[in-house]
């Protein structure tokens, strides 16, 4: 396929046949202008110019300003095709860490019945909520302290994503429970990963992220599914202070008190057991 790819850049000229050879060897199917550039050695607006001819030609797809998708060569000419929008995700953080989470990371793990159709991504720099190839991203923004709990997800045999553990997804959904859908998508994950998820793990990363609310939160749950016996559960109380945060931020503010975890439950213990259900 190499070869054949080789021919149908002849047409374009050597650096355009150098740029795409060297993209696929690389396995680069999402680059950027900087890629072409440093590729093909040629000014800002001559790289600029090459891809864009490549584009009418139908060998690459604009997807913002300065991205560019491969079209592979099996789907022909004037085609239009976005790549995984993991990979795209990943172009977008640019140099800084990153890693797939809340919602998308718990889509990835198969902890959610519920397709998701915005792709979430924790990075350690700000990057704007945008729409590129038809996908909605949205960026929450970490610290470098916050950089933990990740793990590779496979995109095929050469290419990978970096993604949260399952351990961390549960974390992060009990932290920003809009991005998942809810408290009870959180309660959904934890009780579907129950058998495969470590205990010890969870409560070490709610323990290092330092949350108030992930502490309540997290400490219930647990508790309410018989996932962790109180001596295991000790530190998180010893974390508690006397305010009190919903069950669910998503929610209004009704519900009664349970002064045990600090938590006014707006989602009832029976739409929690519904969860067991399926």
């Amino acid at each position: 396929m190499l070869a054949k790819y080789k021919l149908q850049t002849k047409t374009l000229g050597p650096r355009a046949a150098q740029l795409f050879v060297e993209l696929n060897q690389l396995r680069r199917s999402t680059f950027t202008l900087t890629d072409v550039g440093a590729i093909t050695h040629l000014s800002s607006a001559s790289a600029r110019n090459l891809v864009h001819k490549a584009q009418q030609r139908g060998l690459v797809t604009r997807l913002k300003p300065g991205l560019y998708n491969l079209v592979p060569f099996e789907l022909g000419r004037a085609t239009e095709h976005v790549d995984n929008p993991y990979l795209i995700a990943r172009e977008l953080a640019g140099a800084a860490a990153y890693f797939l989470s809340h919602g998308t990371a718990l889509e990835l793990h198969r902890m959610v019945t519920q397709p998701n159709l915005t792709v979430y991504v924790s990075c350690t720099r700000r990057v704007r909520p945008q729409t590129v190839g038809g996908y909605d991203f949205r960026f929450i923004q970490i610290t470098s302290e916050q950089e933990f709990g990740v793990m590779k997800h496979w995109i095929d045999k050469e290419r990978f994503v970096l993604i949260s553990d399952q351990e961390r997804t549960i974390i992060d959904g009990l932290r920003h429970p809009a991005f998942v859908g809810g408290i009870t998508e959180v309660a959904k994950g934890l009780w579907m990963k129950r058998d495969v998820l470590n205990v010890k793990r969870l409560l070490d990363y709610a323990q290092r992220l330092g949350v108030g609310a992930v502490v309540r939160r997290l400490g219930y749950l647990l508790e309410h599914y018989g996932l962790a016996d109180a001596a295991a559960l000790e530190p998180l109380r010893n974390m508690l202070t006397a305010t009190y945060q919903r069950l669910d931020p998503l929610l209004p503010a009704e519900g009664v008190f349970f002064s045990k975890w600090r938590l006014q439950l707006n989602v009832t213990p029976e739409e929690l057991d519904a969860v067991r259900l399926g």
